[in-house]
Parts: structure tokens; C-alpha cells; sequence
């Protein structure tokens, strides 16, 4: 690696070698939009190199345990850094500085879950004698890794979504070749030395930085790569799995996320937890709440309480500790939120709070009178644009909440057992969230969608499961 000025230029990773390259891209600061680092620019040959590691480093074997010491031990370290780390994602992403630091200590987690798991990895006796003809026969099933998993991440949350694909790969016993998002590629690459320094046998992890576009193409092009782990848009996403072929796909996309709020919930509790929620990273999160339906009866106090929460959010510098809403993550995206919310009112939307771009800031705007055919409703926003609209009926509600391509996760506030268990059976959705919104989760638990929101599922448990192959092997007594 070399240094130029004070911008730091970052190499592949490839082998248990750092690799240089001529061509760099730079990565900006979200906030003062000045060039913050650079990172090498991968080709062809580059990413063949680094899926042949990968595949190479398979012959090599990595005990469970070994496995499990070495994510440890790069938990503890993205602990002990979680400052510096912090600050790295508040540049490259534009998110508030505590948000980015919570980001760190969830990563750590993740790992440190991915490393427990290692050890957990198991399979189960088969009743095979239970067949007649076979009474003298025994069953068992075991786990085997399935090899180089292509684990391409999004800009929204750098580090963490990182480590729930490359923990749960290692622990595993797979080899990863890592595609972080171009424009917040840092935090990856200093997880990738973090790795390293933990003891990670070379070609165990590879990381090949570049445009999305290209080196995503040279991914799937690859016939050594076992199965691809992706979190993005749906379009690539569908693309990813129709270039795949036979091979494993884990795709976890988009989402409009809706959070329902019936007549008996507590409102104040309610309303702010649906601002609070619609709003961080700059609504830039596949569960932020994006849609909300309040019963009639509760309408105007929700809606007056959600704004005084919404109007209390600060936008500014990440690295101000006042700030609640940082930069989005390019003009172009703030450009086109302006666009869709301007679209709603020209529908006859109304502007409740916000509605307005500064540059590559757009305030958190709450829409009222909307309909369900709107941009802003029926499409992923992926911006600080939540929807308020009513509802009457159970039945109603839960129809408008699956009127959706997308169904990842869904909020309900309600007291209603009966309600709870009508929304349990019927709302389609990968993971509903009751008393809270759309917008939870933890990085244990099982975490992915239906219908476009999906396929697969993330928490390292369930992540492990995609990840290995399993085979059964009976013995004939």
C-alpha cells in the first residue's frame, strides 16, 4: 500500500497480498464531498487471481476451531478500534458518528456469533431402518462447506453487512472473494487487515475493489465460484440469479416497509418510534419504515406527535455529535427523492414537514393523502420519505400492507391478541415486528424476505445453513 499527501490509496487484496494498481477510484467524503481515500481498480485478471485463491485455499484445512479463533479474535479488534472505525463510516457513508460507532460494536457481534457457530455446525441421525428391507441400516447427515462464496455488499451498512456474509462464510469452512460497494469501500478493506492480523489463512478471504458493473460481471462469469451472496437493488439482484445458473444464490433486496398502527396502541410510543425509524441513515435502510397506516380513530395525535419528533431531528455534519441525519450518499440520490416527492404533490400529496433538498441533503419529510399507486408508496424510496396514510379495517389494512412487490419486514402496534395472530397469519412478509417498527433487528436472528425483498436468509445460523451442502451417508449394518 502507498500513500499519497494526506489521502491514503488502498490495494486488492489477494492471496495474503496486498496488490497495487495503477488505476484508482476515489471514495468521498459524504459530507464535505472531498476525496477521503483511494482504492485500486480491479480487472479481469485481478478477480480470476483472487476466486483462484479462494478455490485454492479450500485444499488447506481450516479447523472449526480454528476458524472460530481467528473471528474472534477480529471481534475483539473491531471492538478495540470502534472509534476509529466509527469515524472511517461517518466519512465514507455520511451517517452520524454514535449511529456508525453502533454499527462497529453490531459487526463485532456478528462476528463473534459467526465464530460461536463455527463450533455448532452439525448434522442428524436419519431413521433409515425405519423402511422395511433396511432394518440393519444407520443414517446420518453432515454439513460440508460448499466453497468460494462471492460476497458482494452494499454502501447503506458497510461493515456490518460485510461480516454477516464473510463471518458466517468462514465459519463455515468456505473461502470468500468480497466485492464491498465503491463508494464506501474503507471500512471493508481495514476489516480485510483486521482478518489478516487475527490469522486468516491466505485465499481464505480475498477483496477485489472497482465498479459494481464490471467486477460483478467477472464474479458471475467465473465458473469457480460456488454461490454468490448479495445485498442490493432488486434488478441486480434478479440479474445475479439468472446469470448463476445451478449455483447458490442469497439475495437480500429491497423493500417498502410498512408499519401498522391500530386504534388500541400507545401512540406517542408508536409515532416516535415510526420517526425515529423512517429517518436514520438518511432513510437509507431496507427496513426503514416507509409506509404508515394509522387506524382513523388515532390519526390526528399520531400525526401531530410524529412531526414534533421528525422536526426535532438535526441534519448536518456526522461528526457533530447534535447531528441526527447526515448527507445522503450522492446528489444524484437526493436529486431523484426530490423528484418522486415532488411527483406525490403534483398527485395531490401533502407535505407535512420537510420536503425540501440542500445539495446532497434532504430533509426528513412526512407525506399525508397519499394513495397506494404512488412512487412514494408502491416503489422503494431508499430516502428520508415516509407515507402517512389511514385505514378503517383489519382486513383493509392487511390487504394495502401485501398490495407490494417487495416483503421483508412489516411493524404492527397493537394490543389485540386476536389482531396480532389475524396480522401473524396474514401479513406476507418475511419478519413482522409486533409493538415496534418494520425497522428492527438484531444480527442473530433469522433475517430476509418474500416475493422481490428476496431470497435466503442472514443471521449466521441461518447464513451457515446456505452456505454449506449437505449430504447423508448410511451404513449398511
Amino acid at each position: 500500500m502507498s500513500t499519497q499527501t494526506s489521502v491514503r490509496t488502498y490495494g486488492l487484496y489477494i492471496n495474503g497480498e496486498w496488490r497495487e494498481k495503477a488505476k484508482t477510484d476515489d471514495v468521498l467524503n459524504k459530507y464535505t464531498q472531498e476525496v477521503t481515500a483511494k482504492t485500486a481498480a480491479a480487472d479481469e485478471q485481478d478477480v480470476n487471481d483472487a476466486v483462484q485463491a479462494a478455490k485454492d485455499a479450500m485444499k488447506t484445512p481450516f479447523s472449526p476451531y480454528d476458524r472460530y479463533s481467528v473471528l474472534i479474535k477480529a471481534a475483539a479488534a473491531l471492538r478495540a478500534r470502534q472509534d476509529e472505525l466509527g469515524e472511517v463510516l461517518a466519512k465514507e457513508v455520511g451517517k452520524p458518528l454514535a449511529e456508525c460507532k453502533g454499527e462497529v460494536g453490531r459487526a463485532a457481534l456478528t462476528l463473534e456469533v459467526s465464530a460461536e457457530e463455527a463450533k455448532r455446525i452439525h448434522g442428524e441421525g436419519i431413521p433409515v431402518e425405519a423402511a422395511p428391507g433396511s432394518e440393519k441400516r444407520q443414517a446420518f447427515t453432515r454439513r460440508f462447506p460448499i466453497g468460494v462464496v462471492a460476497a458482494i455488499t452494499p454502501f447503506n451498512v458497510p461493515l456490518n453487512l460485510v461480516c454477516h456474509k464473510i463471518g458466517p462464510a468462514i465459519a463455515a469452512g468456505n473461502s470468500v472473494v468480497l466485492k464491498p460497494a465503491e463508494v464506501t469501500p474503507v471500512s471493508a478493506i481495514i476489516l480485510t487487515e483486521i482478518m489478516e492480523e487475527a490469522g486468516l489463512p491466505a485465499g481464505r478471504l480475498n477483496l477485489v475493489t472497482g465498479e459494481g458493473a464490471t467486477v460483478g460481471e467477472w464474479l458471475i462469469s467465473n465458473q469457480d465460484v460456488n454461490m454468490f451472496t448479495f445485498t442490493g437493488s432488486p434488478r441486480v439482484g434478479q440479474y445475479i440469479r439468472e446469470k448463476a445458473g445451478l449455483r447458490n444464490v442469497s439475495l437480500e433486496l429491497g423493500n417498502n416497509s410498512a408499519t401498522i398502527v391500530h386504534s388500541d396502541a400507545d401512540v406517542e410510543t408508536a409515532a416516535t418510534l415510526a420517526a425515529q425509524k423512517s429517518f436514520n441513515n438518511a432513510g437509507q435502510v431496507c427496513i426503514s419504515v416507509q409506509r404508515v397506516y394509522v387506524h382513523e380513530d388515532i390519526y390526528e395525535p399520531f400525526l401531530e406527535k410524529m412531526k414534533e419528533v421528525t422536526e426535532s431531528l438535526v441534519l448536518g455534519d456526522p461528526m457533530d455529535d447534535a447531528t441526527n441525519i447526515g448527507p445522503m450518499i450522492a446528489e444524484r440520490e437526493a436529486i431523484r427523492v426530490e423528484g418522486w416527492v415532488n411527483e406525490a404533490v403534483e398527485q395531490d400529496a401533502k407535505i407535512e414537514t420537510g420536503g425540501k433538498r440542500d445539495g446532497v441533503f434532504y430533509q426528513p419529510t412526512i407525506l399525508t393523502n397519499v394513495n397506494d399507486d404512488m412512487k412514494v408508496c408502491r416503489q422503494e424510496v431508499f430516502g428520508p420519505v415516509v407515507a402517512v396514510s389511514t385505514y378503517r379495517s383489519e382486513d383493509e389494512v392487511i390487504a394495502r400492507v401485501n398490495d407490494s412487490e417487495y416483503g421483508l419486514q412489516a411493524g404492527l402496534f397493537t394490543n389485540d391478541l386476536a389482531f396480532t395472530l389475524k396480522a401473524i397469519n396474514e401479513v406476507h412478509v418475511g419478519g413482522l415486528i409486533i409493538n415496534d417498527t418494520s425497522g428492527y433487528r438484531v444480527d442473530h436472528m433469522p433475517y430476509g424476505g418474500v416475493k422481490k425483498s428476496g431470497t435466503g436468509k442472514e443471521g449466521p445460523r441461518y447464513a451457515i445453513e446456505e452456505m454449506t451442502e449437505e449430504k447423508i451417508v448410511v451404513f449398511n449394518g
